[in-house]
């Protein structure tokens, strides 16, 4: 019968000491490569599985709003490093924000009319000044004195205290909103037709010969009314004080209206001293002292109809042309208008007649330029 032998069993390592040491700095240095190479990595398949999450799962483009986010951040940036340069951006990128020329300086351009209704309150007096900007004009003419003697704003000229009731218009509010749209703002006053300045100081106004009450234009009973002396002094002084005022409140330019004597005459109006000077003469040295009072600070236009320019008329002793006018608005007469050529050789008359600019106003043609 065989004998089994029996197996010697050996546990003894076959590694040495010197060995074990060298495996484990090996393990050592391998598990120090995966951590530095999963720590470059990591980012890479962070941002990879982020997008892809994103992108796959959410429907969104994460790099684009990356880019938006980053480009916001930098505007921001920017804003907040130049704010003034900021602002200057936006305002000049604002539709009719470009400033109105500097203060007295007459551009070529279209003129248009904002209306005094509009003018009474801030919203709708931007919405118009908008709107003129719009559609093209270069001036904006208001006006701050009618016809009827009436001041439109609360005026602080002593002669004025009769004339400002129910004045609601803002002046320096209304140049303000009106430069800050590019246009230049024009004051238009009625010179010497003033029935109330007339009644408030009878010194300005023209009397009835060889009596104590005032000369009207018509008789009492059917709406007659007074007016200013262009003879007198105190009338003249009492209109440049008001070209004085609306000018320290922003306006530049200055339209006179009714530099003139009423149409109806007759040998009852009593003009005090004369001084020898004919209607001509003496609407010509009126205008001489506003243009000699406000020359270099106010940019003076006087507007006349075409009739008294081109025709002459016994209301300026003759033609308006003959008072030393430098710039004139000329307007058209409702049922007339001009075509170019006729616009073109009366410019060139007016011109020859010492007439520096000239603007014409002609609604049928839908011209006031």
């Amino acid at each position: 019968m065989a004998k089994y032998k029996k197996v010697k069993r050996y546990h003894r390592s076959f590694y040495s000491p010197g060995m074990w040491v060298k495996k484990a700095v090996g393990i050592i240095v391998l598990v120090a490569v995966v951590l530095v190479v999963g720590w470059l990595a990591a980012p890479h398949v962070l941002d990879w599985a982020t997008h892809t999450w994103y992108t796959v799962v959410r429907n969104r483009d994460l790099s684009a709003s990356s880019e938006t986010t980053a480009s916001s951040a930098a505007a921001s940036s920017e804003e907040t490093a130049e704010p003034a340069a900021s602002s200057e951006v936006r305002a000049d990128s604002e539709p009719g924000s470009e400033p109105a020329a500097p203060a007295g300086v007459i551009i070529e351009g279209s003129w248009g009319v904002l209306d005094t209704a509009a003018a009474k309150d801030e919203a709708s007096l931007r919405a118009a000044a908008r709107k003129l900007a719009q559609q093209g004009a270069a001036y904006a003419v208001v006006t701050l004195k009618d016809s009827a003697g009436n001041i439109l704003y609360p005026s602080q000229v002593a002669a004025a205290a009769g004339s400002i009731e129910g004045a609601s218009l803002d002046p320096a509010l209304i140049a303000s909103v009106l430069k800050e749209n590019g246009l230049v703002p024009v004051a238009k006053l009625a010179a010497f037709r003033d029935p109330i300045a007339a009644r408030t100081d009878r010194n300005m106004a023209i009397g009835y010969t060889g009596q104590a009450y005032l000369w009207l234009d018509n008789k009492a009973s059917a709406g007659g009314s007074p007016w200013l002396n262009p003879y007198s002094d105190e009338a003249v002084r009492f209109i440049g004080d008001l070209i004085g005022e609306v000018q320290s409140m922003g306006f530049d330019h200055v339209l006179l209206e009714n530099v003139q004597f009423p149409s109806a005459q007759n040998g009852k109006q009593d003009f005090g001293s004369t001084g020898g000077r004919d209607r001509s003469a003496q609407l010509a040295a009126d205008i001489a002292a506003w243009d000699a009072r406000f020359e270099g600070s106010v940019t003076l236009w006087y507007g006349y109809s075409l009739g008294q320019v081109t025709d002459g008329a016994s209301t300026v002793g003759g033609s308006a042309t003959a008072l030393g006018v430098r710039n004139l608005v000329v307007e058209v007469p409702a049922k007339q208008t001009m075509d170019d050529t006729a616009r073109s050789e009366l410019r060139n008359t007016l011109s020859a007649s010492g007439v520096e600019r000239a603007v014409f106003w002609d609604d049928a043609a839908g011209i006031f330029r």
